[in-house]
């Protein structure tokens, strides 16, 4: 039953923390939608920017949105340019209270080997170039394994892999990924690649060092300190 649940559920509170971090009594479903569309908003506008997650914090005069990527040049833009503009769309399509004020603080993930959503991105990314999925998956776990803060990974991938006429599911790992040991840092993403005989499914399984945080992690302390 280790890979019925998202890993991500069990752990926090353990060794992660929530996403969106407010208490709102009144208007908690109304918030909360407003949070899964700004975030959704985001990482559908910046796909290029290599978004690894976005975290909302909210007090009663102001939205803080927390986004890690790897490449924060494209979202900061010339000058603070993009950052603005972000801020602008987002007040304009999701603000219902005008009281409330937007805050964007963009956070560099260090390295992307650290990072199950990115790894996941990059590999739809290179599956909608065409590239072998047997290929991608063998050289991404080689790559990621070379990372020292890193114990194991797994790579999933399904549908008409290689353009095969019936849709399959096909894995490799390298490591240890022990699911059920709720103490062990489990990071766990999912990515769809578009391709022209359909989509492909992309799961990716982390298993990082406990002691030794990832590069967003040691980020989102320094933030809260």
């Amino acid at each position: 039953m280790g890979q019925k649940v998202d890993p991500r559920n069990l752990r926090t509170g353990v060794n992660r923390t929530w996403s969106s971090r407010w208490y709102n009594k009144k208007d908690y479903v109304k918030t909360l939608k407003q949070d899964v569309l700004m975030s959704q908003y985001i990482k559908d506008t910046y796909k290029k920017a290599g978004i690894a997650k976005v975290e909302i914090e909210r007090s009663v005069a102001k939205i803080r949105l927390i986004i890690f990527t790897d490449k924060p040049g494209i979202l900061i833009g010339r000058g603070g340019q993009g950052m603005e503009e972000m801020k602008r769309n987002i007040e304009r399509k999701f603000l219902f209270n005008e009281k409330q004020q937007i805050q964007i603080d963009v956070i560099e993930v260090k390295s992307m080997e650290e990072n199950a959503q990115l790894i996941a991105d990059e590999c739809a990314f290179q599956i909608e170039k065409r590239v072998s999925f047997r290929r991608i998956m063998k050289t991404m776990l080689d790559k990621v394994m070379q990372n020292r803060n890193v114990q194991g990974i797994k790579i999933q991938m399904s549908g008409r892999l290689g353009g095969a006429e019936m849709s399959r599911v096909e894995w490799l790992s390298k490591g240890n990924i022990p699911l059920h040991t709720i103490r062990k840092k489990i990071d766990f993403a999912k990515s769809t690649a578009y391709t022209t005989y359909g989509t492909i499914g992309i799961k990716v399984w982390l298993n990082l060092k406990e002691d030794d945080a990832s590069g967003e992690n040691k980020e989102d302390q320094r933030l809260r300190r």
